[in-house]
């Protein structure tokens, strides 16, 4: 037979077609020999998820008042493979706190309060007056008390002024003392920053009760002697504390004093009514509102106090 070079150009072609045809069966069969991904299987022991490790552990009733992180011993790097692990720290469900205890329980305590205070409301003559209130909580807003004030009094320039126009003394009386049986209410409580570095936690208060003071005439002539009144007081206030410490507070308030009080008669003379008991008996009567602005500090006692129920 004889080649020619179409002949060999078919033969040629063939073979290549051939070898093509072989090299794509052999590589197509692996791949449709291999599983999918899905149903891959891997032989060795099997694995257990642990799906307790994110539930809430249960309360075992020895929750404490802060949070308490204890630390998880992690194994070494060499065992576990991991060299730049840092430990981690597990904190209890019972140890998170929603809602803050109070900063001060005052149930069941006493308070012991030395003030200072002053009027505010008459022009002619100022009462300054040192005092001490004695305050029992039988409850967190409220508590029964008492409490007792010495007044030292002093002249405004418009007693003087007056005196001068009207060619006449004005009509005053001084304040001696006071004593008060009182209850007080505490309906708002809460907190501020104090220049973003402490909490202060304060509460307001109101102040009502009844007693009774003792005030005594400033005769306008000095050749007279004075007569005192004993007169029924009732008072009513309202008052902001602010807790320091455990057992210190500082207080501070405005209290109206309201009475009705006697005054020496326009018509006293050496001729008419020149003994103080005489001219008490026709005195005239006036409603009374000594306003007076006060400011404390209060001691408590026991100093300290515990918590009695659950967190």
């Amino acid at each position: 037979m004889k080649l020619n070079s179409n002949n060999v150009v078919a033969v040629l072609c063939a073979a290549l077609c051939g070898t093509t045809v072989a090299a794509m069966t052999l590589v197509a069969v692996p791949a449709f020999a291999q599983p999918a991904e899905d149903e891959i299987e891997v032989e060795g022991p099997e694995i257990e998820v642990d799906t307790t490790e994110d539930a809430p552990p249960a309360d075992d009733g020895t929750a404490t008042d802060g949070l308490e992180a204890t630390p998880i011993d992690l194994p070494d790097a060499e065992t576990s493979g991991s060299a730049d692990r840092k430990p981690t720290y597990k904190v209890s469900w019972s140890d998170i706190v929603v809602v803050p205890r109070k900063a001060f329980l005052k149930r069941k305590r006493l308070e012991l309060q030395p003030f200072f205070g002053s009027t505010v409301n008459d022009n002619m003559i100022t009462h300054r007056a040192l005092g001490g209130q004695l305050a029992y909580y039988l409850s967190e807003t409220l508590a029964i008390g008492a409490e007792g004030q010495y007044m030292l009094d002093s002249f405004r320039e418009p007693f003087d002024l007056v005196a001068r126009q009207a060619r006449r003394l004005p009509t005053v009386n001084q304040y001696k003392w006071s004593a008060m049986f009182n209850m007080q209410y505490v309906p708002v409580y809460g907190k501020f920053a104090l220049l973003n570095k402490r909490i202060i936690t304060w509460e307001a208060y109101f102040t009502g009760g009844a007693g009774v003071t003792n005030t005594e005439v400033i005769p306008r002539d000095t050749r007279f002697d004075p007569f005192s009144n004993y007169r029924i007081t009732f008072h009513a206030g309202a008052s902001m504390r602010f807790f320091i410490s455990k057992f210190l507070t500082v207080n501070v308030g405005v209290r109206d004093y309201i009475f009705s009080d006697k005054f020496e008669p326009e018509n006293r003379s050496e001729t008419m009514l020149p003994s103080a008991h005489e001219a008490k008996h026709i005195a005239s009567s006036a409603l009374i509102n000594n306003v007076m602005f006060q400011i404390g500090i209060g001691f408590w006692l026991p100093p300290t106090f515990e918590y009695t129920t659950f967190r």
